[in-house]
């Protein structure tokens, strides 16, 4: 990912996603991503947690999400989240790119508002594919990149098609191979 930025930066963008979520619920968000019970879900750069909650009741307790942010406030609040909610089926990973998951492990990876702040988009959509399962759907959304930005970064790149567009993000197809 990007550069970490400060505690204090990161617990200012928290408050915003909070104010945010209670203008429009993430739940409304996920409807378009056609996640189903059983999935196992990852969600890219999940900063302070804002779609874990809903994400943890859809693929319910035959699923696994995985939180990964870069930030240790981020995953120390996603912690906090579980452990209020007893959320079992959660699992946080701290890093910059790499999961440490397994070959084709993952049925949907979300990537919402971080692109822009990649240091190494590239990479991060290489590990992406790399876990995705064959028929895995890489669900995208930045609002600082303009639809035809989006089209050409990520549907352009060697790793993803665009699937689908819905009225709030992306479905991206896994491609046979880089």
């Amino acid at each position: 990912m990007g550069e970490l930025q400060s505690n204090l930066s990161f617990r200012l963008m928290s408050l915003g996603f909070r104010l945010r979520d209670l203008r429009l619920p993430r739940g409304e968000i996920l409807k378009e991503v056609g996640i189903k019970t059983g999935f196992t879900v990852l969600d890219y750069g999940c900063g302070a947690g804002s779609y874990v909650p809903g994400l943890s009741e859809l693929v319910g307790p035959s699923g696994k999400v995985y939180a990964l942010d870069i930030h240790p406030l981020a995953i120390e609040s996603v912690k906090r989240l579980v452990s209020k909610r007893g959320l079992t089926n959660v699992e946080t990973i701290l890093s910059d790119c790499r999961t440490g998951l397994p070959d084709a492990s993952i049925d949907v990876a979300l990537m919402y508002d971080i692109y822009h702040d990649l240091a190494e988009p590239g990479k991060v959509l290489r590990e992406s594919h790399r876990v995705l399962k064959p028929d895995g759907i890489l669900s995208f959304n930045d609002h600082h990149m303009k639809h035809e930005e989006v089209i050409a970064k990520i549907g352009g790149s060697p790793f993803f098609r665009l699937a689908d567009e819905g009225k709030m993000t992306y479905r991206f197809s896994k491609t046979k191979s880089p």
